[in-house]
């Protein structure tokens, strides 16, 4: 199950301590592991100390919640965090936002851009201001009739049974395509979420002249997470994430996961 062995990627400011707290929140629930990196640049010896710095002040906001800290030495955070999680195995990396983004909002930067085209493992991004609250409360997993999302369905499904919450699949329908078939297809995961886990799954077509008012007219409970699949052009094994769920990512409220190509 994802979450068995969280990197949280730290930066001593808002967005880092977001993403500790949403890493933190998750090894909480699932029992998982979980290992705090700062990251360096390579022949900066005052940087590394710095680094060091941030971890300590990380593990202040941590208190009594178990974590490994780990300051490692890369040319980009991004290539850095990806390169640890298959170092160490980890399933999960967890970022903040950029700075200046909106509260509430994800904000994508250099580091989150880079672990959303190229990260091994699944990428879950909070949003500016996120406090978790004691669990999650819902999955979503945003789907459209598409093979990465079909295999998806699967394992959310079985997450969603594990973390004990509901599972609701929503389609997000921006006034371009057959609504009828929408529905149609969304019936046919539902019954395949529940032949994979027996999982009875809330279905929900979402409608909106663009993404974001598809995202607004929908709604989001506090501790709901959004789980998107890789899109078909993502390498095996890789997370990328297509044009459309990069609009949706920035469109949503609740933190985002993102799926590699391959994983389910």
């Amino acid at each position: 199950m994802i979450g068995g062995q969280v990197i949280v990627g730290y930066t001593d400011d808002s967005g880092g301590r977001d993403a500790l707290a949403l890493g933190a929140a998750i090894t909480r629930v699932t029992g998982g592991e979980l290992t705090v990196v700062a990251i360096y640049p390579p022949g900066s010896p005052g940087l590394a100390v710095e680094a060091q710095a941030s971890l300590a002040n990380a593990a202040v906001n941590l208190e009594n919640v178990p974590a490994e800290f780990m300051a490692y030495e890369s040319r980009g955070a991004g290539r850095g965090l990806a390169v640890l999680a298959s170092r160490i195995r980890a399933d999960l990396v967890v970022a903040g936002s950029a700075d200046g983004g909106a509260h509430g909002r994800i904000q994508l930067g250099s580091t989150t851009d880079h672990l959303l085209h190229l990260s091994p493992e699944a990428v879950m991004l909070a949003p500016a201001g996120y406090l978790p609250p004691d669990g999650p409360t819902r999955l979503t997993l945003a789907y459209v009739h598409r093979p990465q999302c079909d295999a998806a369905v699967a394992r959310v499904a079985q997450a969603a049974l594990r973390l004990g919450v509901p599972l609701r699949l929503i389609t997000f329908d921006l006034r371009t395509e057959d609504r009828g078939r929408l529905r149609d297809d969304l019936a046919l995961a539902v019954r395949q979420a529940w032949e994979d886990s027996g999982i009875e799954a809330e279905a929900e077509v979402a409608e909106g002249h663009d993404v974001a008012g598809a995202v607004a007219a929908a709604e989001w409970l506090p501790g709901e997470l959004l789980v998107c699949a890789a899109s078909e052009d993502a390498q095996p094994h890789r997370v990328f994430i297509g044009e459309l769920a990069m609009k949706l990512l920035r469109a949503s409220p609740c933190p985002v996961a993102v799926l590699p190509r391959g994983l389910a």
